[in-house]
């Protein structure tokens, strides 16, 4: 990303952002899903409610 730090104007910066976007390779697709190392949420026991 572009160093936006010295401009003030508003437009300015997102003009300056937006052309060191386009200007960026692309990013390599993923290699694993997303959310693959979230901790898994475990399925409550049916029958009797928990307290």
């Amino acid at each position: 990303m572009a160093n936006t730090k010295s401009t003030e104007d508003k437009e300015a910066r997102k003009k300056l952002k937006r052309a060191a976007r386009k200007k960026a390779a692309p990013k390599a697709k993923r290699t694993t899903p997303r959310g693959s190392q979230k901790k898994k949420v475990r399925k409550l026991v049916r029958g009797q409610s928990k307290r």
